[in-house]
């Protein structure tokens, strides 16, 4: 185990934020009105007395940033994290499907499944996961029949006071980083390295959003909007939800 030179994190992340933020305009400049408008509930937006297209058109927009940015930034963060393992413990970037990280510590192989949250999947996925897991300790053990191996979800964000789940460990936030680092505090030390320049590149961003705000609702005030200005209620739920659109 080698000790974390802080200095390193701070290259990394100056050297790589920006693919975060490219990633965050990138979903932008490809995003269509027609994919955000079929995968909204059009009676919600009714029932909630929403009355602009402005509204509207916010809404389905905010929804998708929200999740692309809470996935494209996860998987930034796994990045991160198997950067600083590699750094410490000579960890790498896992060939064995389902699983994203391996390094020894300790006599042990661990398998690493690196998440953004604690709350990341339901009953199915989690099985997925644990079969994964169970592939992949076959997978070791046959060419290394004496070798211990330890699976981990590890999530960077979040608390789980229960880490133990008998088929594998679930280590979150200072618990995680602390796992792969070795360091206690690096949870909160890698903090202002992540805001590199995060005043710059999100005005760059919000100037895209601005610029998408508007397109948006100018065509959706020409394809859902009737000559007086109100919305066509019949129109857009039938874009939603009839059968026999194409």
């Amino acid at each position: 185990m080698l000790q974390l030179n802080l200095s390193y994190v701070s290259i990394y992340v100056e050297n790589n934020i920006g693919v975060f933020h490219q990633k965050r305009i990138a979903s932008l400049d490809s995003l269509k009105l027609s994919k955000v408008l079929g995968r909204k509930n059009p009676y919600l937006f009714k029932a909630k007395y929403v009355l602009t297209a402005e509204q509207i058109v916010r809404g389905l927009v905010d929804v998708h940033i929200s999740s692309n940015e809470e996935t494209v930034f996860g998987d930034w963060l796994e990045g991160l994290a198997i950067f600083i393992n590699a750094k410490v413990f000579s960890g790498r970037k896992s060939g064995i499907p389902g699983i994203d990280l391996e390094f020894d510590r300790d006599g042990c192989r661990y398998i690493v499944n690196i998440k953004s949250g604690p709350n990341w999947g339901n009953s199915s996925q989690i099985k997925k996961m644990i079969t994964d897991f169970k592939s992949a300790q076959k997978t070791l053990r046959t060419s290394n029949s004496g070798i211990q191996v330890v699976a981990v979800n590890g999530c960077c964000y979040g608390r789980d006071k229960n880490p133990d789940k008998g088929d594998y460990f679930k280590y979150c936030g200072q618990d995680f980083w602390a796992f792969i680092s070795g360091k206690h505090d690096l949870y909160t030390e890698i903090i202002e390295p992540l805001g590199h320049k995060a005043q710059e590149k999100n005005e760059e961003f919000q100037q895209s959003y601005a610029q998408m705000l508007n397109r948006f609702t100018m065509e959706f005030g020409r394809e859902y909007c009737n000559s007086n200005g109100a919305i066509d209620w019949p129109k857009l739920v039938q874009f939603n939800s009839a059968a026999d659109r194409k």
